[in-house]
């Protein structure tokens, strides 16, 4: 099947290409929320992730209006007094090319708003915004059956990029955030989750504020001959 395209030869928006060349993680949003038929699209559409037995281990809590905010004031209180507790364990470490392209990422960032190398107060505050959710008025939080265990998280996962291409197939903009995960006991209570619901992580959505600085850069991929290993 070929991809769709218009009279001029061009990628259409519902081209798989043109989705993943073109979709970026937003880090300054613009107020205004999201029509509910919209995000009740995206979902519509992440809901055909494929998944383990077809399990579909997911459970989606969408936050909207004074949600938001009241969700916003009470990360910040937690994350300044409180440890990361996250349900599932974050990385022992980076190494390597890994912590290469991490590395990349975040200079990239930090270039792009004057940040200087070295900064320590800077570069935190700015860390600081994931848990203003970057001004987001939607925050979807992504979690699992705890019986399920890491299939339960692989199939999320899945679920995670589909959110991501669908939304951005709307004119939506995201960002994942493993960041908000180490708040998994805040974010629980906010959000009433069973204790059998495990936090992957979560997505913070909205339209785009296009001019922000935050924005501007691009995050590059390793080519596939270094992650590929041909067995014949």
């Amino acid at each position: 099947m070929t991809a769709k395209r218009e009279a001029d030869g061009t990628p259409t928006h519902s081209d798989l290409p043109y989705l993943l060349d073109t979709r970026r993680s937003c880090r300054a949003f613009e107020p205004q929320p999201v029509p509910r038929g919209t995000i009740e699209q995206i979902l519509a559409l992440a809901q055909r992730t494929p998944s383990w037995c077809n399990t579909q281990p997911w459970q989606v809590s969408i936050t909207e209006g004074d949600a938001t905010d009241r969700l916003r004031a009470g990360l910040a209180d937690h994350v300044r007094s409180q440890p990361q507790e996250p349900d599932f364990a974050f990385p022992s470490e980076y190494r390597g090319v890994y912590r290469a392209r991490r590395k990349e990422c975040a200079m990239q960032l930090y270039s792009s708003l004057g940040i200087a190398d070295g900064d320590r107060q800077a570069s935190a505050a700015q860390t600081m915004k994931n848990f203003a959710l970057f001004g987001a008025p939607h925050l979807a939080v992504i979690t699992s059956d705890d019986a399920l265990g890491v299939y339960g998280a692989v199939d999320c996962g899945l679920y995670v990029n589909t959110f991501l291409l669908a939304a951005h197939s709307l004119g939506v903009a995201t960002i994942p955030q493993a960041a908000l995960a180490g708040c998994a006991p805040f974010l629980r209570r906010f959000l009433g989750l069973g204790d059998d619901r495990r936090i992957l992580c979560t997505i913070a959505f909205g339209y785009a504020d296009v001019e922000h600085p935050a924005n501007a850069f691009r995050t590059t991929r390793a080519d596939t001959g270094m992650v590929v290993d041909w067995v014949s």
